[in-house]
């Protein structure tokens, strides 16, 4: 009975980190930049755009093509850093457990 016990605190440690990791992806932070560094995209959290910043050459009449890709590329590349980030943080939480595929269970990263 006392090896259930100790298994039920290491869950119970495990679901403490997992939740610690999840409140740190919340407040975690990324930009991405573009065009050599005429656009660029802060992401917080999921993804949620926090802000952007354009530089006034990209402001004139006909680029907005140029604009919206640039916008868009620059969106990818914070978005996948902060892919990253939250993936480490996941990765460090689950521990051991990490990379395990324990049937009728999430796969922890």
């Amino acid at each position: 009975m006392t090896d259930l016990n100790a298994l039920m605190q290491q869950a119970q440690a495990m679901q403490q980190k997992l939740q610690d990791a999840q409140a740190k992806m919340a407040e975690t932070t990324s930009s991405g930049t573009s065009g050599g560094g005429l656009v660029t995209v802060a992401l917080k959290g999921a993804g949620e755009i926090t802000a952007v910043v354009i530089d006034d050459s990209l402001l004139v009449s006909g680029e907005a093509e140029i604009l919206a890709d640039l916008i868009v590329a620059a969106h990818a590349d914070a978005k996948r850093k902060l892919d990253e980030a939250n993936t480490a943080l996941m990765r460090e939480a689950a521990g051991p457990m990490a990379g395990m595929n324990i049937p009728g269970m999430p796969k922890l990263f």
